[in-house]
């Protein structure tokens, strides 16, 4: 399956569920995807490994924040 341009990755559901739950899972997507603000060294190295667990590239902090992204976004 590919993506589409108005969708995105949540292309891969088709027409199901709806063209706004579409949308609000690919604004999820792209915020979590991205690489975020690390809160110990600065540096935009922070990925996510799981849901809620969050560590730095650069200077090996982990920590514990939300679900989708880290905390204070």
């Amino acid at each position: 399956m590919g993506k589409t341009k108005k969708v995105g990755t949540a292309g891969r559901y088709g027409v199901r569920y709806g063209l706004k739950l579409r949308n609000k899972l690919l604004e999820v997507e792209r915020k979590q995807k991205i690489k975020h603000e690390c809160p110990k060294c600065h540096k935009l190295q922070l990925k996510r490994l799981a849901v809620g667990i969050w560590a730095c590239r650069k200077c090996n902090h982990q920590f514990a924040g939300r679900a989708y992204w880290p905390i204070g976004e």
